[in-house]
């Protein structure tokens, strides 16, 4: 895949994703987007008590965020008391170092993975490759598009855009499996497939959903039991997180489970939640805590409130935007409003400053966000930053098309003669042999508009207002007729 590196892990697709159609959303992803929001929506509406969740996770976050330096030292140091080790890495590169060195020191051929969103910044299966070392999904849906050789589309639910059938052809030419289309059946081929590499691998890898300041534990939450699998089975765990996971007490982690859950699958909570207070007995456990960029994000007090995130995925379901582009046409690891917010935070505005633009603002994102990140204004923030920053969203030709738009609308004659030009122009491009620019990449995947039948608006106005005065005059006369009889 085409682009350029962004701190040294997962690159960013500027080539790949040259428009939002591109790759397009599948049916399956956008009926399932919708589905889930309209569950999360039931779901809000019958805790009469949701809004002051919202409110309490709102200002303990804000209170972890802003008291980082504190709480992730005291989390390090109740953990390293308990036998754990460990490190920080100021970007991707750092940290897939650490996590290659790890791998030499325990002599690792096999490693198996569950859910991490930051080792799909760190490019990590890429980097564990190159070095020999076989590294497999074990979480259903990453599994299925690491088969696939894809990326995931959502972050919650990777593979949201296969079909059942779509998974049973994968396995039937991945795996040689039968072909079939039964959830049962599929799930029990993945399931076989998967058993024997717990008890194989030499080292497991996990994310961490929140890191507990005051007792020095991870939580990890999921539904199918192979996070569990993946780091309680072999002899090495290594713990993944962003360094905005802390939160101050284990009292606080009720409050975010119940939003997590609800928020993310609709579930009252996850099938499992595992607390790690230190290493099994004989067993290693390695945590790399990441910056990434975050500190960046976290100097930023318009936007330093998207550090809350708790990746619950509902942004993504309820923006009409996402659910037609799909994740892949964000060009990076987090999609949907949440990802239009980070990515150019974290790989910078040259890079990702035409996100913030791929929103409606329509304020969906920010009514279901369970911590209460006001999406629709960062966005409005970010996208002034992209246009008075060096981006390419901030260019001489940008800056010529809105002036010439402002001279045009600035008064009557010059109005009707841009209109004009709009409609001689809309004529002439037809014939065109090739369409540059904007342009194009608006031509490639969509119609240009028809002119309307009848003429200019202002022209259609004055017939239908010297219509009116007839019908009126019309109507005075038979008017005074009848009273005069």
């Amino acid at each position: 895949m085409s682009g350029k590196a962004s701190l040294e892990g997962a690159p960013f697709w500027r080539d790949a994703t040259a428009g939002l159609y591109e790759p397009s959303g599948s049916a399956a992803l956008g009926q399932a987007a919708r589905r889930s929001s309209k569950l999360h929506l039931e779901i809000m509406a019958s805790i009469p008590q949701w809004q002051a969740w919202r409110e309490q996770a709102h200002r303990i976050k804000s209170y972890a965020i802003n008291r980082l330096d504190e709480l992730l030292v005291e989390f390090e140091q109740k953990i390293t008391a308990r036998g754990a080790q460990v490190f920080w890495a100021k970007d991707a590169a750092e940290a897939n170092e650490l996590v290659r060195q790890i791998a030499r020191d325990h002599g690792v051929k096999t490693v198996v993975k569950s859910k991490s969103m930051v080792s799909e910044e760190m490019e990590l299966n890429h980097v564990l490759a190159s070095d020999g070392i076989r590294i497999l999904e074990t979480d259903l849906g990453e599994y299925l598009v690491q088969l696939a050789g894809q990326r995931p589309v959502h972050i919650v639910t990777p593979a949201l855009h296969l079909s059942a059938e779509d998974v049973g052809r994968l396995f039937a030419e991945k795996l040689g499996e039968p072909f079939t289309t039964e959830h049962e059946e599929l799930t029990a081929i993945a399931r076989r497939r998967l058993r024997e590499e717990f008890l194989r691998a030499e080292m497991g890898i996990s994310g961490v959903n929140f890191a507990i300041a005051d007792t020095g534990s991870l939580c990890i939450v999921e539904n199918e039991g192979n996070a569990g699998l993946s780091i309680g089975t072999p002899p090495v765990h290594v713990a993944l997180m962003g360094i905005e996971k802390v939160i101050p007490s284990i009292s606080h982690l009720p409050l975010f489970l119940n939003l997590l859950a609800r928020s993310g699958t609709g579930q009252k909570l996850t099938t499992y939640t595992h607390l790690i207070h230190g290493p099994s007995p004989g067993k290693k456990l390695y945590v790399i805590i990441l910056d990434n960029g975050r500190t960046r994000l976290l100097a930023d007090e318009k936007t330093r409130t998207a550090l809350f995130c708790i990746r619950c995925g509902a942004c993504l379901n309820a923006c009409p935007v996402y659910r037609r582009t799909g994740g892949w046409a964000y060009g990076w690891i987090y999609p949907g409003p949440i990802g239009s917010i980070v990515t150019p935070q974290l790989v910078g505005l040259r890079e990702a400053s035409e996100l913030p633009f791929a929103s409606s603002l329509c304020g969906a994102c920010g009514e279901v966000c369970p911590v209460k990140i006001d999406l629709p204004h960062q966005l409005v923030y970010l996208r002034y930053r992209a246009t008075n920053e060096p981006s390419p969203m901030r260019s001489v030709l940008e800056r010529l098309m809105w002036r010439a738009w402002a001279w045009a609308m600035s008064g009557a004659w010059r109005y009707r003669l841009a209109m004009m030009a709009v409609r001689f122009g809309l004529k002439l491009v037809w014939w065109l042999p090739w369409h540059p620019g904007k342009l194009g990449a608006w031509t490639r995947g969509r119609n240009l508009p028809e002119l309307p039948a009848g003429g200019p608006f202002r022209k259609r106005w004055k017939q239908l207002a010297a219509q009116l005065e007839r019908q009126w005059a019309e109507s005075s006369a038979s008017r005074q007729d009848i009273e005069a009889t």
